[in-house]
């Protein structure tokens, strides 16, 4: 069932850019990517919305007016041309678009997943403004978490838990991965799942998650993460295959779910009979690096403490070379932020020094990759609270043994 906010949500969304957009000498924020046109305005229609420093935001619809009026929470128009675009700003917001020759007209713009194609359009459209990168500004508000936004990822949570069950409950030797995520797939849209999980990062995709057993787990692919699996064909190159599931062998259980369009991140190892010794005391240390991270995730802590604590730690275990990924395949973090796309800010990676602050929720996924063997690991997304942390995880924390 979906839950809908508040009335205050909106406004307070808005309020927080708005301060932002008023430090950074910004006169307004031109954004056009759905997921951040949907944070916004509850509404996920093609167009663009205008958030001005100061006043009230306007959403500039193409396609549907008609729905995007019903849903959106802000001032909705329909767009006009989008060469007279820049007039149709000017004439709505004349003090933001007063001509100052000696200083530029700065609009910040999601620059990051905009396509430079649009870009040129744009720049081209509004000529009394010059476009600036205001994408940091929009991650860094988005990373803070409202209450109700907390609740819809902790609704996803309680799925994704419900859906592993069920999976584990039909687990058996020779079952294909593909036939295991099915059943958790299904498990899942039954419980409202919309089927799909949003990432920022450019030809970054992602599906319901990688459910994969063996040497078909560590295979490395381009997918920005610890394990991608071996995929159904090189048009899909990560994730399931059709690879029968035996025994004695590690099976990686990497799944999201996303509710009214809020992601759940997990992971959870399982084996049927007995996992090799060597991967046994990996997964002891992925166990060991998150209870450690726990103690860490409060606020005040910077994010690449984490991480850097997490490398001590695998090294300090002789695993450095397997530790999230292998070789050249290695991914540099240790966890990401969590809502609306499952690649948002905070990261837990070095460069990332800005305090993690309450209402932050991060998913930490310590794993290990042996090549020819498989990769264990655990993933657990977590809200930062006033005291220290949360987890927002449903799932029972071990190895799930299926007895043979």
């Amino acid at each position: 069932m979906q839950i809908f906010p508040p009335r205050e949500e909106w406004y307070n969304r808005q309020q927080r850019l708005q301060q932002k957009l008023i430090q950074d000498g910004l006169k307004g924020c031109l954004i056009s990517q759905n997921v951040g046109i949907y944070y916004f305005t509850g509404s996920m229609q093609t167009g663009y919305l205008f958030m001005p420093a100061d006043g009230d935001p306007t959403y500039y619809v193409r396609r549907s007016i008609a729905r995007a009026f019903k849903e959106s929470q802000v001032r909705t128009v329909e767009l006009g041309s989008l060469r007279q675009f820049g007039k149709q700003l000017e004439s709505d917001y004349p003090s933001v678009f007063i001509s100052e020759s000696d200083n530029p007209l700065l609009i910040g713009a999601d620059m990051d997943v905009m396509p430079a194609q649009l870009y040129v359009r744009l720049a081209e459209a509004i000529p009394q403004a010059q476009l600036k990168d205001g994408s940091a500004l929009l991650r860094n508000v988005r990373s803070v978490k409202s209450p109700y936004e907390i609740d819809c990822i902790s609704r996803a949570a309680e799925v994704a838990a419900a859906a592993l069950e069920e999976g584990i409950a039909a687990l058996q030797e020779d079952m294909t991965e593909l036939e295991l995520i099915a059943i958790i797939e299904n498990a899942m849209r039954k419980r409202g799942h919309i089927g799909l999980m949003r990432m920022r990062g450019y030809n970054q995709e992602i599906m319901t998650g990688v459910v994969s057993a063996g040497e078909a787990a560590a295979e490395p692919t381009y997918f920005d993460g610890p394990a991608g699996g071996r995929g159904l064909s090189p048009a899909a190159p990560q994730s399931v295959s059709l690879r029968p599931i035996g025994r004695n062998e590690t099976i990686l259980i990497d799944i999201g779910c996303c509710i009214d369009g809020y992601t759940i991140d997990q992971t959870r190892t399982a084996v049927i009979g007995e996992l090799p010794s060597e991967l046994q005391a990996a997964y002891e240390t992925a166990e060991a690096i998150i209870r450690r991270s726990e103690q860490l995730l409060r606020p005040g802590t910077k994010p690449e403490q984490l991480y850097a604590q997490a490398l001590e730690m695998a090294e300090a275990a002789g695993l450095s070379e397997h530790f999230m990924g292998f070789g050249r395949d290695q991914v540099k973090f240790l966890g990401h932020g969590i809502g609306l796309e499952i690649d948002e800010w905070p990261v837990l990676a070095r460069g990332f020094q800005d305090p993690l602050e309450p209402g932050m929720t991060l998913a930490v996924e310590p794993k290990f990759t042996f090549p020819g063997l498989g990769v264990v690991g655990i993933e657990n997304t977590y809200l930062i609270t006033e005291t220290g942390c949360r987890p927002l995880t449903q799932s029972p924390e071990r190895i799930y043994t299926i007895q043979i």
